[in-house]
């Protein structure tokens, strides 16, 4: 088959021939490199209609609502494998061996532990911190004690920074919150599941035992699977952005971090529970339904459609299931828990919300979880980026595949002043 090209013409004469490259999947992409050469850039603000790299890693279809890691559908992955399985098949390319799997498990929980002096760090933070102000210092402050893996160019070293990362996430996170509210850190307990462990950390205390509830083990282990990694998403692009200047791995992490906190990333689900609460009770859905069809009113129901699944988002169908199972099995009775349930049955019966394919998503389930487990909304955004960060690291391993980093230069279109003369302050008039 001949080689696909598009031809640029523009309106003075000049025209450029341009390659297409094709992937196994998705839309085909013009390459702009060569534009430069002659004094062109493309302005796409957001990056929208960029592709900034070549990735082998996770696709994602939204006008089908497909999204695939390593070619594995999300709702298979979901259904059949743990996070830690999820995690080596991001991190390395294929699924495990049983034997490999069974490795790398006890691998991980080698690395659970985090170097004593961390916990000191936390003391020098204000009690009523954000969690995520303080996973962005600690998670980079990693890099002052591990400096024997700290070589980007040493495969090794990469390896062992991604399975710490991996393995220390949680104990941070749940660190974060003991902090917040007063309680001493509980060490990590090597028998239990990557989730379990996670659930005994933030809710056990030294004073009797904890049992972990499976039902809710499972509903964190789904959660974590299902926020892994989700293509080029801004935290994601941050990660890579930092790593290309050659930047250690765990303070690429933290970038990642910081650039999820924001609201319209990684703080969505957070926005959901307060949009449950503002509703309040069941009997207000209606005027609320009414104000979300309202063009001009400024409510926007949070929880419901995805900037990039123009279908109903794959992931939400998995924690739809998990959701009903964890509200079943602690019995909650709580307005807000009633009202998520009635939001629900509107957006998937009313023809406003089918026709503007206004489908309940992952973030509207995963926050009604997390509050019914007990983890407080200013923890939500710590739990994504707990999720998240095999992701992260997995893009970060996959740069150094050769031709891959190249320190990222983004251009601009600059509007500003022309160049004119400078005035020393003492010849002004």
């Amino acid at each position: 088959m001949a080689e696909l090209t598009a031809k640029l013409s523009i309106s003075d004469g000049r025209e450029y021939k341009l390659p297409i490259c094709q992937g196994t999947l998705g839309y085909d992409t013009v390459d702009v490199q060569s534009l430069v050469k002659n004094k062109l850039f493309t302005f796409d603000p957001g990056f929208m209609s960029t592709a900034s790299c070549v990735s082998e890693i996770t696709y994602i279809d939204g006008d089908n609502g497909i999204l695939l890691h390593r070619g594995y559908p999300i709702a298979d992955l979901a259904k059949h494998a743990d996070y830690l399985e999820v995690s080596y098949l991001l991190l390395f390319g294929e699924r495990p061996t049983l034997e490999q799997y069974t490795d790398f498990i006890q691998l991980v929980k080698r690395h659970t532990l985090v170097h004593e002096q961390i916990s000191r760090f936390f003391h020098g933070f204000r009690r009523d911190s954000h969690p995520m102000a303080i996973m962005c210092g600690v998670s980079g402050a990693l890099a002052a004690f591990y400096h024997d893996s700290l070589d980007i160019s040493d495969e090794e070293h990469r390896d062992m920074t991604a399975v710490r990362l991996l393995a220390k996430m949680p104990t941070l996170a749940a660190m974060c919150y003991k902090y917040s509210i007063g309680q001493p850190f509980m060490f990590p307990q090597n028998h239990l599941s990557y989730s379990g462990n996670f659930l005994h950390m933030m809710f056990a205390t030294p004073c009797e035992p904890y049992i972990v509830n499976p039902v809710l083990e499972r509903a964190i282990d789904k959660i974590f699977i299902l926020h892994a990694d989700h293509e080029q998403n801004a935290s994601t692009s941050t990660v890579r952005t930092a790593a290309s200047s050659g930047a250690n791995p765990f303070a690429c992490i933290a970038a990642g971090i910081a650039s999820l906190w924001g609201p319209a990333h990684g703080g969505a689900n957070e926005a959901c529970i307060n949009m449950l609460e503002e509703i309040g009770t069941v009997d207000r859905i209606p005027e609320y339904i009414a104000k979300a069809k309202d063009r001009n009113d400024p409510f926007r129901l949070m929880g419901f459609g995805h900037r990039v699944y123009k279908n109903y988002d794959p992931r939400a169908k998995v924690m739809r299931q998990t959701c009903h199972e964890v509200l079943k099995e602690l019995n909650i009775d709580h307005p807000l828990f009633e009202v998520a349930m009635e939001l629900e049955r509107i957006a998937l019966s009313d023809q406003y919300f089918i026709d503007h394919k206004l489908y309940p998503n992952v973030d509207f389930y995963s926050g009604i979880i997390l509050k019914a487990i007990g983890i407080p909304t200013s923890m939500f955004t710590v739990m994504f980026a707990l999720a998240r960060t095999v992701g992260w690291i997995s893009h970060w391993r996959e740069m150094f595949k050769p031709g891959n980093m190249k320190i990222v230069r983004p251009r601009q279109l600059y509007i500003g002043q022309t160049e004119r003369p400078f005035m020393p302050m003492d010849k002004k008039k």
